[in-house]
């Protein structure tokens, strides 16, 4: 008899426990190592990550169509469509590439989008200016600023942003809401972003109803304004990858509201936003660089004490013109305005404001004499 146990005379249920047990022990581990990989290791499962399409296929943008609905109706349609919170990605900040006269462009379209769109309301120009960068770094619109704006302007209708090509350009707001919507686009060219809106390619306000609202995400409500994305990968961080052109050319439809763009087309900046750029620079004193200055004049201006601070930079702005160097500065103290090169000590502490823009070095700023104008970015006060 041999002893219990011996492989021989083990019983046939025992052999096949072992093998069911090694088989369990196995599936047992394979299951550990997946959910570990789902969660990360923290025991919470996630959602995997939407896999990129190919390169050359991106979603179509589809022109602003809206249905023939009421107000009412659009609303009541409109408060139906869920609002999605899951996943919600904010931008990264956004610096353009380039400098001088096509970062000015680039500024003036960004402004003008602001502005026409939302109004003379700096929460909803951020708001816009963040939907525009945002297609900018997206595959499926152009790369660049002005391209994205005026995308589709060339026809009557079904252009992205209906101000580009409903006539809306005829209409001029202030200089100082002018000068307002430019600073915030050049605030969000340099870095400021709007995280409210998220990664929204789309929006509209809550009376109407373009055709596309069904087939996009509600992620944001800002006031009146309902903010969308692309399902999908399309609507996921990865897909805000592209490179924004730094080289934006003139706009024709920019000409009368941007004197770059008019300037850069060969036109006559004629009624720029209300400004007589001939009879303040008549009213102007230019001094002329010589030797290794030259081409590196400076504008002496005596500027309108009731005017809005925020309109001293389109002064600016029109007097400089396309020089790629050029030094304003203005007093609203017209008998403390210099008349040479040479300057007191209570003239240079008296001026109201300066703006310089010296295109070699990349460098453009404008500064406030804070002690008369008060800012809310102190950035923007001279150093007494």
């Amino acid at each position: 008899m041999r002893p219990e146990g011996d492989p021989v005379t083990l019983p046939l249920w025992r052999e096949r426990s072992g093998w069911l047990f090694v088989l369990l022990t196995a599936v047992a581990i394979a299951l550990v190592l997946y959910l570990s990989g789902q969660t990360g290791g923290g025991g919470v499962a996630t959602r995997p990550h939407p896999v990129a399409p190919p390169a050359d296929i991106v979603p179509d943008v589809l022109p602003m169509e809206l249905a023939p609905v009421t107000e009412d109706d659009a609303r009541a349609a409109n408060a139906k469509i869920p609002l999605i919170t899951k996943d919600f990605a904010t931008p990264r900040p956004f610096v353009y590439a380039g400098d001088g006269d096509a970062r000015s462009r680039a500024r003036d379209c960004l402004a003008a989008a602001m502005l026409y769109e939302a109004g003379d309301d700096s929460k909803g120009q951020l708001a816009v200016g963040q939907v525009i960068i945002n297609r900018a770094r997206h595959p499926a619109f152009p790369k660049s600023i002005c391209g994205v704006v005026f995308q589709g302007s060339e026809r009557s209708t079904g252009c992205q942003f209906t101000f580009t090509c409903d006539g809306a350009l005829s209409r001029r707001y202030s200089d100082a809401a002018w000068t307002r919507a430019q600073v915030n686009a050049d605030m969000m060219m340099s870095g400021l972003t709007y995280p409210a809106v998220g990664l929204a390619t789309h929006y509209h306000t809550d009376w109407v109803r373009p055709y596309w609202s069904d087939s996009l995400e509600k992620i944001a409500i800002v006031d009146t304004h309902l903010f969308f994305r692309w399902p999908g990968y399309w609507g996921t961080p990865g897909a805000f990858r592209g490179a924004v052109s730094g080289s934006d050319g003139p706009i024709a439809k920019m000409a009368a509201l941007s004197p770059l763009h008019a300037l850069a087309l060969g036109v006559a900046p004629t009624e720029l936003a209300g400004v007589d750029a001939n009879a303040a620079l008549g009213e102007a004193k230019v001094i002329a660089g010589a030797g290794e200055a030259a081409g590196r004049d400076t504008i002496y201006v005596a500027l309108d004490r009731k005017a809005a601070p925020e309109s001293f930079v389109t002064t600016a702005l029109r007097l400089c013109g396309d020089k790629p160097y050029c030094k304003f500065m203005g007093w609203t103290n017209p008998t403390l305005k210099p008349d040479s090169d040479a300057m007191s000590d209570m003239q240079r502490a008296a001026m109201t404001f300066s703006y310089l823009r010296d295109d070699k070095a990349g460098f453009e700023k404008a500064l406030w004499n804070c002690s008369e104008y008060k800012r809310d970015d102190a950035r923007q006060c001279m150093k007494r």
